[in-house]
């Protein structure tokens, strides 16, 4: 086994697996995603609407603003409809870098993740605290001078420092041009959109799961996306982005998309 994988303390990407019901987690992850859950019910329902959310986000991407490349970082362990999946149902020659820096996720992303043959998948061993080298590597397989999706669902949450969050946004961002796209969830403990149980089943988990997370409010979260054109219906609950209003329901996750003018 990888000495870098730790199976005596939770992990994010594989508490994460078993919350979508899936198979690649161990026992101290259902635990503590047991407890979790305890404390905040509907963190299942937040793990499947950020799912939803992305394959939203990126069929309209794909399918519709002419987007054929996509850099998704914080990918975590492949479930159904990746986002190489998604993108590749709607252009076939869509080129995708997923990156994470969990050796679990690499094991798993290098058998999973193929692509369609018109198309291209690459998986990057980076983390997001280095946009710098999350680009060098990205630039050997999507051409940075076209535009570029850059997706990070439920990752800035393990980004301490607000500061630092937006500094790794904008250096990606800086980095692609004219009509890339910025595509974010977000953890929050925001009322309205009934984050309150958040609270503690974040401090349980920063006392006992890596890595480390903290919620963010509306104008933090909005600070991620400035200098973009957001696209309609702006930021909502990721559940409700160009959901239908009839089936959609609301949970404590951000979601937005932002277009670089």
């Amino acid at each position: 086994m990888n000495d870098r994988i730790r199976t005596d303390i939770a992990h994010n990407a594989r508490v994460w697996n078993y919350w979508l019901g899936g198979k690649d987690n161990y026992p101290v992850d259902r635990a503590v995603g047991d407890q979790v859950t305890a404390f905040y019910p509907s963190i299942g329902e937040v793990a499947r609407a950020d799912r939803a959310f992305l394959g939203r986000a990126v069929t309209h991407l794909a399918a519709e603003a002419g987007v054929r490349q996509f850099l998704d970082i914080g990918t975590g362990l492949p479930t159904a409809d990746n986002t190489h999946e998604v993108a590749q149902r709607a252009a076939p020659d869509a080129r995708i870098v997923y990156v994470d820096n969990d050796p679990i996720v690499l094991t798993h992303a290098r058998a999973l993740l193929t692509s369609a043959p018109e198309g291209v998948t690459e998986y990057v061993d980076a983390d997001a605290h280095d946009p710098e080298r999350i680009l060098a590597a990205a630039g050997a397989t999507l051409d940075l001078s076209r535009p570029v999706a850059v997706m990070m669902l439920g990752i800035l949450n393990f980004v301490l420092d607000t500061d630092e969050a937006r500094s790794i946004v904008r250096a990606l961002m800086d980095a692609v041009p004219s009509g890339s796209f910025l595509v974010l969830t977000h953890p929050t403990l925001e009322p309205e959109l009934g984050g309150e149980g958040n609270k503690a089943a974040m401090a349980f988990w920063n006392e006992n799961a890596t890595p480390p997370i903290t919620a963010r409010d509306r104008t933090e979260f909005a600070s991620f996306l400035d200098g973009l054109d957001v696209l309609e219906p702006g930021i909502v609950s990721c559940a409700r982005w160009r959901h239908a209003a009839s089936e959609a329901y609301t949970v404590a996750q951000f979601g937005a998309v932002g277009r670089k003018p």
